[in-house]
């Protein structure tokens, strides 16, 4: 498994939202240049998150993006899946794909067990745990 640039960027993007007193909007171009995102890069990124509802589009004058809910209700894994999808560490884990090896794979079970691990730890840390 290997983060995306989206999702290297997205995490750094939403932590300096975080940062942020509570229900600041801060323009797309303040936090591409304080986190050194390609603008445009980030704005694909912070429309995804907009989507999936973990960030808010202010649009107008002093437009700009703020969190959605407190950091403390934003885990990891929510954030990263919001960005590049659901996380897999191999494409064998996914319903996706049939393998016809799957009950009997000793590797298989390998990466799922560091899969189910990977995932609680991702879904036990928040945002605000990033930022403390």
């Amino acid at each position: 498994m290997e983060l995306t640039k989206a999702g290297d960027y997205g995490v750094f993007g939403v932590i300096y939202l975080a940062k942020q007193p509570r229900g600041k909007i801060v323009s797309l171009s303040e936090v591409s240049k304080a986190e050194n995102i390609p603008e445009k890069f980030l704005a694909k990124i912070f429309q995804s998150l907009t989507r999936s509802g973990l960030i808010r589009s202010h649009r107008g004058a002093g437009g700009g993006f703020s969190l959605a809910r407190p950091a403390n209700k934003i885990t990891v894994k929510e954030l990263l899946e919001s960005i590049q999808g659901p996380i897999y560490f191999t494409k064998c884990l996914s319903n996706l794909y049939d393998c016809d090896r799957k009950e009997i794979c000793k590797l298989r079970n390998l990466w799922k067990k560091a899969q189910d691990y990977s995932m609680k730890i991702l879904t036990q840390k928040t945002l605000a745990d990033l930022i403390k």
